[in-house]
């Protein structure tokens, strides 16, 4: 995970230095600050903050990856890559009942809008309330 903040952390300084060196370049240009892009390249090194930091706290209470370890060998990565969760389709289901949800306010639909809340509600019973048979599951 070390890598990953590493990654966040130059975005994070790149994006600051860019929204000071646009912030002055557009003085120059037009003698005020656009703010619009100085706010937007700020509010990406800010959530590019955000997320190496999550990544750095995550790396301490982890033990140290292949990835992470510069005398790793290819066969340190090798194995159980750990528990990935079986795929399902309600997440598609959600989507398209809360993108029908967005066009009822939009248009202000309200026989819409009804339709896709129960609609809404459907998806998240069957996403929250399924059940899963195989091999892997008791």
């Amino acid at each position: 995970m070390k890598i990953e903040a590493r990654v966040f952390d130059l975005v994070m300084a790149f994006s600051f230095l860019m929204a000071v060196v646009y912030g002055y370049w557009t003085h120059l240009a037009t003698g005020h600050v656009e703010p619009t892009g100085t706010v937007a390249l700020a509010l990406t090194g800010g959530l590019a903050l955000i997320t190496g930091t999550y990544f750095r706290f995550v790396a301490r209470r982890i033990e140290v990856r292949p990835e992470d370890n510069p005398d790793a060998e290819v066969s340190d990565g090798a194995g159980e890559l750990g528990f990935f969760s079986p795929g399902s389709y309600w997440p598609v289901g959600l989507a398209a009942a809360a993108a029908t949800t967005g066009v009822a306010v939009a248009f202000w639909h309200v026989w819409l809008l009804v339709i896709a809340i129960v609609l809404v509600l459907v998806a998240v019973g069957g996403l929250v309330f399924e059940y899963h048979t195989g091999p892997n599951h008791d």
